[in-house]
């Protein structure tokens, strides 16, 4: 990974402010989301908090996945990074276990490996992304924030779902119950990541229309990837694979060059 951390940001100006008497009560300042850090190489740690802490993160170290677990219950992070190859306990042990727990802080995965195959077992550990070693520092902070971007999106849906009627997405015999977060196929439950849960979301509210790999990568990812990414090629693979699982004909069709689309060729 690169060894350029942020530098020291530079000195507050000296110049006089407005007196007290004319100044208003400052507002209370936002609570800073908190991430841990996992990884066993002492210098990536400090290389990470330093450069997190220098965003505006709070930061939460930890070496292995063992004590990632007990940060995690300690310290209930809004993003865990997390190292894959561990001592004690790796980063898929980890992130299985979390899931296990009914944990669904989002997991940024950092690992050396690259192919499909490695990728696949990351998401299918608990993953929300996976970042390939080396990486540019700009690229984490941006997965970083897309990823919180994402999670305080699913929050608030949880919330406003909650005092809202049961509303529902559905396209030929799929379904998905926007409250419950329940996806069916032909009455067969469908269990999603939520990656995969917002994926399927925008196609189903897009049925029949041709969707670009950008524009997806910018709605479910939150931020622009190089349109060759294969990251959503991934995703797609696993969407179905999961909504196919009982032989039911394709519905997520790929437009070769431009993107995606949902529609029932039956």
């Amino acid at each position: 990974m690169p060894s350029d951390t942020p530098s020291t940001p530079p000195a507050a100006s000296s110049a006089p402010g407005p007196s007290p008497a004319a100044s208003a009560a400052p507002a209370p300042a936002a609570e800073e989301p908190t991430v841990l850090v996992v990884d066993d190489e002492p210098a990536v740690r400090d290389a990470l908090r330093r450069s997190l802490s220098f965003e505006g993160y709070t930061t939460v170290l930890a070496s292995d996945g063992a004590e990632a677990l007990d940060q995690v219950a300690e310290h209930r992070p809004d993003l865990v990074v997390l190292d894959v190859l561990m001592p004690r306990m790796d980063g898929l042990t980890a992130a299985r276990r979390l899931r296990a727990t009914g944990q669904r802080v989002p997991i940024l995965m950092l690992t050396a490996r690259d192919t499909v195959g490695d990728r696949v077992t990351g998401l299918d550990a608990g993953a929300d992304d996976y970042l390939v070693k080396p990486f540019e520092l700009d690229e984490l902070l941006a997965r970083v924030r897309a990823l919180l971007r994402r999670s305080s999106y699913a929050r608030e849906r949880a919330h406003a779902d909650a005092t809202q009627e049961p509303e529902t997405l559905s396209f030929a015999d799929l379904r998905m119950d926007l409250r419950t977060r329940e996806v069916t196929r032909g009455g067969r439950p469908v269990e999603l990541t939520r990656t995969e849960y917002t994926l399927l979301e925008m196609f189903l509210a897009h049925p029949r229309q041709v969707l670009t790999r950008e524009q997806i990568l910018k709605a479910v990812w939150g931020f622009d990837f190089e349109p060759s990414s294969n990251s959503l090629d991934v995703y797609v693979m696993y969407l179905r694979r999961k909504t196919e699982a009982g032989g039911e004909p394709r519905l997520v069709h790929t437009v070769r060059g431009v993107g995606y689309v949902l529609r029932d060729d039956t």
